[in-house]
């Protein structure tokens, strides 16, 4: 007959450490969150309630999400932000990963001169650029152009994606460029077959930051373009605030409505994105 088992059991140990970071970030957590809980309580009050009633409305509407839909042409002009944000962001890619490989593992006269250059128009702000940018589309017959819009998004765009994905090509060892040539690849098949899928993490950095800089785009847009139905979609919200009243339900459901692409494009690429953090963290 065998003896019965002796089951070892570990000693309970409080967690203070985590019980204390989540004591500390938990205000922090929730006072992130209450902006967009109001926008989203509020598109569901009746207008009579919106300063004066409960936290939680007693009676729930969805007549702001109506009038919003109804009232701007929420549709046309999603779409707008859709095709606008979605031509901007691949061609922002297209130049930051061609540009930033370039610069990281090719060699080239002037290339230091000439990323220096690139970098220095970070230096300058939107506000500063938007009356030569405006003479210049004009004088290109680009004004009042989704076309012309496009272009000043990507050009303004791709020098910050470029220095983002210069360092995450950076990253890679350079015997995996030279291996990949001793077996007779050119460098555009070395680019596109060995190099890019290993900074898929950087990619999705740039995906996120110019989804999140295009789709709220408000000052840019709202100077080029004069055409109503050629606006996108944060330019024609605007227009819901009144000079003497607003409707905060249509306002705050035309919000609550702009934020669900956003989100899922962040749910969609968070797991890279957090990889790309943790990789430029590493390596600083």
């Amino acid at each position: 007959m065998s003896a019965p088992a002796v089951e070892h059991t570990k000693p309970f140990r409080f967690p203070l450490g985590k019980s204390f970071a989540a004591f500390v970030l938990a205000p922090f957590c929730v006072l992130m969150a209450f902006p967009f809980v109001w926008m989203l309580l509020t598109s569901l009050r009746e207008p009579s309630t919106i300063f004066g009633g409960p936290v939680i409305p007693d009676k729930l509407t969805f007549a702001g999400y109506s009038t919003a839909w109804t009232k701007i042409e929420f549709p046309l002009h999603f779409w707008n932000s859709v095709w606008i944000t979605s031509v901007t962001v691949i061609g922002v890619l297209v130049f930051a990963t061609l540009s930033g490989y370039a610069f990281a593992k090719l060699d080239f006269p002037f290339r230091n001169t000439l990323f220096v250059l690139l970098l220095t128009t970070l230096m300058m702000p939107s506000t500063a650029l938007i009356i030569p940018l405006y003479l210049q589309l004009k004088t290109l017959g680009l004004l009042d152009t989704q076309t012309g819009l496009l272009i000043l998004y990507i050009s303004g765009s791709a020098p910050f994606a470029m220095f983002l994905m210069r360092a995450f090509f950076q990253t890679l060892p350079d015997e995996l460029i030279e291996a990949a040539r001793v077996d007779g690849g050119s460098e555009l098949v070395i680019f596109w077959r060995v190099i890019l899928p290993l900074t898929r993490p950087g990619i999705a950095t740039v995906v996120i930051f110019q989804f999140l800089q295009t789709w709220n785009e408000f000052l840019i847009a709202n100077t080029v373009l004069r055409d109503t139905d050629a606006l996108p979609l944060q330019p024609v919200l605007f227009t819901l605030m009144g000079q003497y009243s607003t409707n905060w339900p249509a306002l705050t459901a035309g919000l609550t409505l702009s934020v669900v692409p956003v989100v899922l494009v962040y749910v969609r690429m968070q797991r890279q994105f957090v990889a790309g953090m943790m990789l430029g963290a590493v390596k600083n």
